[in-house]
């Protein structure tokens, strides 16, 4: 079983997928943000660009995780930049912060306005499901991310197809209608630009990955399936983009247009999850960051440890950040933070990286053989 094609090749798409969705274009907000602003076309091609990067960027990060036996960001970026390797983590520290104060306000958003129930109770469920998940470590959250990935594929093709079916008569003269705007390339880069910091997190699926054809197999289906669903949801909301883009939350929006209180459920029960399975890969990701130094002065990480510091850490994110202003501050230098990981990931991986993936292949395998 640990060497089924889903595992070396399906499950690191499926696994992307779950982490991008809760932090980003669940809602469709990111969508209007990054892609319908460009006009409906303009956004589409805006979307197939960010595809293609995201499984570029993943084919080669895959196969040097796999080749340096690097299944933490730690490791990874040691072996992409060297001394340098921290100018990742602590863009990554701002990142997170910022993201899990976003879903811990959101889930209890979610909790009060679609759910009938107490936000406090939301956020405080979303923190207790984060929890349960770290603390079993890197096998049960695989199943849980991936099993939870084809939840929301199920969920989000019947909402899309009952949308399109009310309100897309005219989706095709409507993507074609208006005019590209100029900037919906550097508005696609962009979008990768930050989302691609989720890549390192999820590298812990590389372990089922024994050849270079694994390795670029799983990074060709990545983007596709991390993106397919935020793909089908544009093609919805172009369907009414002129009042989508007006509106604050976009799901919200296109579920009162519905008016399918039964699919409203399911869709926020499930949106729930992806909120889950954002927080769980951040925290995760932190903690198998420790564990790895507690390895290396042969100690192990508890099962109690790791959802103690996921607590300490989810707390802080959601109430310490907002009372004091961090989350402000941080949302404020959020375009700073797109342009540093692009700085500090995607051109040293689709520069050196690459160069090390293709070229100086051999001489990192004898290295490694040696520190056998």
């Amino acid at each position: 079983m640990n060497n089924t094609f889903f595992k070396r090749v399906l499950l690191p798409g499926f696994i992307l997928q779950s982490v991008l969705i809760g932090g980003g274009y669940a809602t469709g907000r990111e969508l209007v943000e990054f892609f319908l602003s460009s006009g409906p076309l303009g956004g589409l091609l805006g979307i197939l660009v960010a595809t293609a990067a995201l499984s570029l960027i993943s084919m080669i990060s895959f196969e040097l995780a796999r080749i340096t036996q690097s299944y933490t960001y730690r490791r990874f970026f040691k072996q992409l930049l060297g001394k340098g390797w921290f100018l990742y983590e602590l863009a990554y520290l701002a990142l997170g912060i910022l993201v899990l104060a976003v879903i811990g306000s959101a889930a209890g958003r979610i909790a009060a306005d679609h759910l009938g129930i107490d936000s406090n109770i939301g956020t405080i469920a979303l923190m207790m499901a984060i929890c349960a998940l770290v603390a079993w470590g890197t096998k049960i959250i695989e199943k849980v991310l991936a099993g939870w990935s084809f939840l929301l594929y199920v969920t989000y093709g019947v909402f899309v197809y009952l949308y399109l079916d009310k309100h897309g008569g005219q989706l095709g003269e409507q993507l074609f209608a208006g005019s590209i705007e100029s900037d919906w390339f550097i508005n696609a880069i962009k979008y990768v630009g930050y989302n691609i910091a989720a890549l390192p997190l999820i590298l812990f699926c590389v372990r089922h990955m024994s050849t270079r054809q694994d390795a670029m197999l799983a990074g060709i289906f990545a983007g596709p399936l991390a993106m397919i669903p935020a793909l089908i949801f544009y093609l919805a909301m172009v369907a009414s983009s002129d009042q989508i883009l007006a509106a604050a939350v976009p799901s919200d929006f296109m579920m009162q247009q519905l008016n399918a209180p039964w699919l409203q459920a399911i869709f926020y029960v499930v949106l729930f999850g992806t909120f889950v399975e954002t927080g769980t890969a951040f925290i995760h990701a932190m903690n198998e960051r420790i564990s790895e130094v507690l390895v290396e002065k042969k100690k192990s990480m508890s099962k109690q440890l790791r959802a103690g510091l996921s607590a300490i850490v989810l707390i802080a994110s959601v109430y310490l950040a907002g009372s004091v202003g961090l989350v402000g501050l941080i949302g404020s230098g959020y375009g700073n933070l797109t342009w540093l990981f692009i700085a500090v990931y995607i051109v040293p991986i689709l520069s050196w990286g690459a160069y090390r993936v293709f070229f100086k292949t051999q001489s990192i395998e004898i290295k490694q053989q040696f520190a056998k």
